[in-house]
């Protein structure tokens, strides 16, 4: 549902029909600059509000900026006591699906091609499944309006349970043989009535998977995303900004180590 005005949401997703403290309880906040969250009055999910803009066909842009209040909030203290989650999540953590699609810029269809290589029978190189399909998602990937393109490669990664808050802690599993961190740009959809999905947002993530197990066996691709992972805290609400760049690094017990 592409909104008619950029700007940013963030909220603290919460069973919408739990009960909620008199001091206190979930809030869903427009960022207005680093410092500042502006409250929506009276609304406590992005969900909701998300569902009430598909509802009557509005964009949701225009529906965040009217329900904007007065109340301002510290945006450093908000995150600095650990209050920021997600800023999409279903009222039913097993309604909501996490997934992936792989093989989506140069970097990994290159690595993946490099794992799966093999030769053909002429003695030249051929290409593997991994390239051929990444090549079909060039081609047809982006496909003229009212035609369909090619499917891309499709993973699941768990339900809303398997979601951790930003700034959270990214749990392995003992048998696991890798925890790697992938940056990823993350579309957030919501379902309506219609039973038709409609864009609600972009947000950045962290996909989090098994590289060595994968790198065992492609059949335990499936396997190797089956781990925790976390996106936002914030959510853009216009289109996609055509360039989005960034850093990542790893630390431990308070130093960089990758």
């Amino acid at each position: 549902m592409p909104p008619s005005s950029p700007g940013w949401a963030s909220a603290r997703p919460v069973d919408e029909a739990a009960p909620r403290p008199v001091h206190g309880g979930r809030r869903v906040g427009r960022v207005v600059d680093s410092d500042t969250l502006v409250r929506l009055d009276g609304v406590h999910t992005v969900y909701a509000l998300a569902r009430r803009a598909i509802a009557a066909g509005e964009p949701l842009a225009a529906l965040v900026e009217r329900q904007s209040g007065e109340t301002r909030d510290d945006y450093a203290a908000v995150v600095a006591e650990g209050r920021l989650l997600p800023p999409l999540d279903h009222p039913d953590p097993a309604h909501c699906l996490v997934t992936g699609t792989g093989l989506s810029h140069l970097g990994s269809a290159a690595a993946r091609d490099a794992m799966h290589r093999k030769i053909a029978e002429d003695g030249e190189a051929a290409l593997s499944d991994s390239m051929r399909m990444f090549r079909m998602g060039l081609e047809g990937g982006k496909p003229p309006a009212g035609r369909t393109g090619v499917q891309p490669e499709w993973f699941w990664k768990g339900d809303g349970a398997w979601i951790v808050p930003p700034g959270g802690a990214l749990a392995m599993p003992d048998f696991a043989e890798d925890g790697g961190e992938e940056p990823e740009v993350c579309g957030l959809y919501v379902i309506g009535d219609d039973g038709q999905p409609y864009r609600v947002g972009w947000a950045l993530g962290n996909e989090f998977s098994d590289h060595v197990m994968e790198r065992g066996n492609y059949l335990w691709l499936a396997h190797s995303k089956l781990r925790p992972s976390s996106f936002g805290p914030e959510r853009l609400l216009d289109e996609l900004l055509a360039d989005v760049q960034g850093s990542s690094r790893i630390r431990r017990g308070g130093a960089v180590i990758w």
